[in-house]
Formats: structure tokens, C-alpha cells, sequence
């Protein structure tokens, strides 16, 4: 269809719909049937116009009617458009229509002894004479006007729909944060196969060798000393790269989270304590990999403060589900005094738990108890 009278297809539809949205009112009262009428207006308008219309942003949980009051408002501006528009769209094509009938039968139906325009085409009244006229002016109002309001109407429509500042920050952030869990959770995934690959692959690989290290020092009787002493710095040597491996596979991602969870993980961490520590673990249901990872070392290097700096003598943590958040605290009865600048650890706890938007409270008044109190998001 050519583009302009794709404008009047475009006015005489919205005509129908308005029509449609005053038979429908009272169903639009529903935040999800005014949500649906008004989508279905963004596409026709973003058809038309040749533009990608977004998504608008979801309205927070428990608010419906965030959105409502801007899809009614779109109802009764359409209303109030699209009726006048496609009226005089209708009439337009319903005039030209209505000529060009008259205009044929009167060409095949000529009366006796009249007069005769171009084309044989007989004259009986104004109505004959001025309908070719009449045509063609209504044709070109209807090729030139129909597209501009046409395009008119839609720019409205999708004003009227289009998010606030307000909305649009929302579903920036809603994207932002959908990204960075994806990001996150492969980085978690990714650093699973590395443990793996490491575990599985480079360490085996290092503890053959270690082995055959091994066996062939002892059987060097009788060798030289320089190459058994080359043999023994070899083995010795290996096993510093094994140890310093499984640190960095530690570091990496711990084990054991894979093997036993957040909830058994946290329990060997206490019970490896150097101090007595009891770990309280409410229900905690689905968490993300990468904030199991950080709750797994903020409570290590909790405890590892509680063990070697701050003198204590007993630990508590307790890990539970708020909401969508996940709280991790820790409290040791030590002396106190906790000092971030000083290297306590509690640095690097701040950089892993902020780079997850999480939040870290640390209460250690000198003389104790010290709590480090940690909250991270667990919803994507």
C-alpha cells in the first residue's frame, strides 16, 4: 500500500478503535486490560512511524496501578483524536466512493438528449458535472492531508505512553541490574571451570610428577650428590607450586561451596575456627553463585580476624534471607577497636560485597564486641 493512503488505512483504524475504547471503558478500568489496548496503540503507532517502540518498565511489585493512570489517559486522548481524524477520513473516501458511483451510472445509464462531457459522459445536474472535480480534489486532499495527521496522531500516542524520567531511570536500572547478575553469574560459572580444570587437570598433572620426583630420589643411591640435591629441590619445588596452587584455587572459588553448599560450607569454616564460633542459618532458598562466594569470605575473614586479632574467645554468625537480600553478621567478644586502614581484612570484605551493591557495617567500639554486619542483594 503506498504510504499516504497507508495514513487514512492508519485514521479510519484508529476511528474503529475509538469507537472500540468507549465500548470498552468500563473493562479499562483493569491496570492489564488498559496495560494490553495501550500496547497495541504503541506498535500501530511505532509501525507507522518506522520506529523500535521499547518496552516500558514493569510497574513495582505490588503497585498495578503505577501504570494505570497513563493508559486511561491514553484512552481518552484517543478518543478524543482519533474520532474527529477518522471521521474525516471516512467522509473523504465516502464522498470520493460515493462520486465515482454516481459518476459511473450515470455513464451507463445515459438519459436521452443530454448534454455530454469528455468521454461521452452525459450531464444531469451539478452533482454529474462536478464529480470528476469533486474526486480528484478529495483524492489529493486525502494523499496529502491523511499522512501528516496521521503521523501527528501517532507522535501523540507514543508521548502520552512514553515513560516518565522517572520510569525510564527505573528500567535503566532494572537493566543494569539484570546485566550485571548475568555477568556475574557467569564470572561464577567461569571460575567453577578454572577450579575444575585446576583441580582436576594441572594438580593431578603436578602430583604425578611430585610422585615420580619422589621415587626417583630415593632410588639415586649412590648417585652423585649434586644431581640427588637437584632431584630433592625439584620434588621440594613442586610441592611449593601444588600449595600455592590450591591457594589460588581457594581464592578463586572455594571448593567446598560446590561440594556443600553456603549452609555446610559456613559450618566447616566454623568449626576450622580457631576460636569456639556458632553459625545460625535461616532459610535462605535460591542464591545466586557469586553471592554465596562473597558471604563464604566475608564470614572467613571474619573469623580470621576473631582468631588472630581480636583476642576472642567465642564467635557468632548467623546468615539469613531478608527479603530479597541476603544478612550475613558476625560477632566476636574480642577487644575491639577494628581499624580498616590497618589492614584488619575488612577492605577487602568492603571491595567484594560493594562490587555486588551489597552493604557492610562494621560496630567495633575499643573493648568490644566487634560485628561486621553485611547485606547482598540475591534478586537479579
Amino acid at each position: 500500500m503506498p504510504k499516504p493512503w497507508r495514513g487514512v488505512a492508519y485514521l479510519l483504524d484508529g476511528l474503529l478503535t475509538a469507537l472500540a475504547t468507549i465500548v470498552l471503558l468500563p473493562v479499562l478500568a483493569l491496570p492489564a486490560a488498559a496495560h494490553a489496548w495501550a500496547e497495541r496503540h504503541r506498535r500501530r503507532a511505532g509501525l507507522l512511524l518506522g520506529v523500535t517502540v521499547p518496552d516500558r518498565p514493569t510497574p513495582p511489585a505490588g503497585r498495578p496501578w503505577a501504570r494505570w493512570g497513563r493508559d486511561l489517559l491514553w484512552a481518552v486522548a484517543h478518543v478524543a483524536t482519533a474520532l474527529p481524524l477518522g471521521l474525516a477520513a471516512l467522509t473523504c473516501l465516502g464522498n470520493i466512493l460515493t462520486a465515482t458511483v454516481s459518476l459511473t451510472l450515470w455513464w451507463a445509464l445515459p438519459p436521452a438528449a443530454t448534454p455530454r462531457l469528455l468521454g461521452d459522459i452525459p450531464v444531469e445536474g451539478w452533482t454529474v458535472a462536478l464529480a470528476p472535480v469533486q474526486i480528484v480534489v478529495l483524492a489529493a486532499v486525502a494523499w496529502l492531508g491523511g499522512p501528516p495527521l496521521a503521523r501527528a496522531h501517532a507522535r501523540l500516542c507514543l508521548a502520552v505512553l512514553s515513560p516518565s524520567a522517572a520510569g525510564r531511570l527505573t528500567q535503566r536500572v532494572e537493566e543494569l541490574t539484570r546485566t550485571r547478575a548475568e555477568a556475574l553469574d557467569a564470572h561464577a560459572a567461569e571460575l567453577r571451570r578454572i577450579e575444575r580444570d585446576l583441580h582436576d587437570g594441572v594438580q593431578a598433572q603436578l602430583v604425578a610428577v611430585a610422585l615420580r620426583l619422589g621415587v626417583a630420589g630415593e632410588s639415586l643411591t649412590g648417585a652423585p650428590e649434586g644431581a640427588t640435591r637437584l632431584v630433592r629441590e625439584a620434588h621440594e619445588g613442586v610441592e611449593q607450586a601444588m600449595a600455592g596452587l590450591r591457594a589460588v584455587i581457594r581464592t578463586a572459588y572455594p571448593p567446598i561451596l560446590a561440594d556443600r553448599g553456603l549452609a555446610g560450607a559456613l559450618t566447616a569454616l566454623a568449626a576450622g575456627c580457631g576460636v569456639p564460633a556458632r553459625v545460625h542459618i535461616g532459610e535462605l532458598g535460591a542464591v545466586p553463585v557469586a553471592v554465596e562466594t562473597v558471604a563464604y569470605f566475608v564470614v572467613a575473614e571474619a573469623l580470621t580476624n576473631a582468631a588472630r586479632h581480636s583476642r576472642a574467645t567465642s564467635a557468632e554468625v548467623r546468615v539469613e534471607r531478608v527479603g530479597a537480600m541476603l544478612s550475613v553478621r558476625v560477632t566476636d567478644d574480642g577487644i575491639g577497636g577494628a581499624d580498616e586502614a590497618r589492614g584488619t581484612g575488612i577492605s577487602g570484605i568492603r571491595r567484594r560485597v560493594l562490587a555486588l551493591d551489597g552493604t557492610v557495617q562494621v560496630t567495633s567500639p575499643p573493648g568490644g564486641p566487634t560485628t561486621i554486619a553485611v547485606e547482598v542483594p540475591c534478586g537479579s
